[in-house]
């Protein structure tokens, strides 16, 4: 049984309903995971992080949270032993007091976003095809604004591109492996991304290659 915590806390994204979608999509095709979530309900609600002690898999989608103190550290802890980790779209930057995750952990450049409005048309990196998180997933649609990532860290392996109609391209998915264990960044997560089955399937697919199952 591969234990998989799901960390919710960008309200900007509905992130609760979203995570909860994708609970259900993986309670559907029994799948040998168990999913524990944590539920922000406000930037400075205080949520205990404990589980992640007991936890294979993280799956964060929080922004900005003003988390500090003992709760931070048991997040900071979690990624310094290298543990696994699927973060998405505001995870680049999910607490406020921790910024650096995104460069040191990620491997990310987060600098904003485009505006909102065009659809971003979603690429796989055909060098990179092969690779386990990209099976069963074609070429799709995200209906978010397309952020911004200069600069990533040369280490990461980038699966996904994304481009609009008006001639931005930015990497939109990406693994590293830091400190000897398997990360996944996407910065698409938009609500209705939640809705399109091959985005579940890039989580799902995240999620199993983390935690080392097929």
């Amino acid at each position: 049984m591969l234990k998989v915590c799901m960390i919710s806390g960008s309200f900007e994204y509905g992130s609760e309903e979203s995570l909860s979608n994708f609970k259900d999509h993986l309670k559907k095709h029994q799948l040998d995971i168990e999913v524990t979530m944590i539920v922000y309900e406000s930037e400075d609600d205080e949520q205990s992080l404990q589980t992640l002690e007991s936890t294979d898999v993280m799956v964060l989608f929080t922004r900005r949270l003003n988390t500090k103190g003992v709760e931070l550290e048991r997040f900071k802890s979690y990624c310094s032993l290298g543990k696994p980790i699927v973060g998405v779209r505001t995870a680049s930057h999910a607490y406020q007091h921790y910024l650096e995750f995104d460069r040191d952990v990620l491997g990310g450049s987060y600098a904003g976003h485009f505006g909102h409005g065009p659809i971003a048309h979603v690429q796989i990196k055909k060098e990179n095809a092969d690779h386990p998180v990209l099976e069963s997933i074609p070429d799709f649609d995200s209906y978010g604004s397309l952020y911004k990532n200069p600069s990533n860290a040369t280490d990461i392996t980038t699966l996904m591109t994304a481009s609009t109609s008006e001639g931005d391209r930015e990497p939109v998915a990406w693994t590293r492996i830091h400190n000897g264990g398997r990360i996944l960044y996407t910065s698409l997560g938009h609500q209705q991304d939640f809705s399109v089955d091959h985005f579940l399937t890039l989580l799902t697919n995240a999620i199993l290659w983390a935690g080392g199952r097929k």
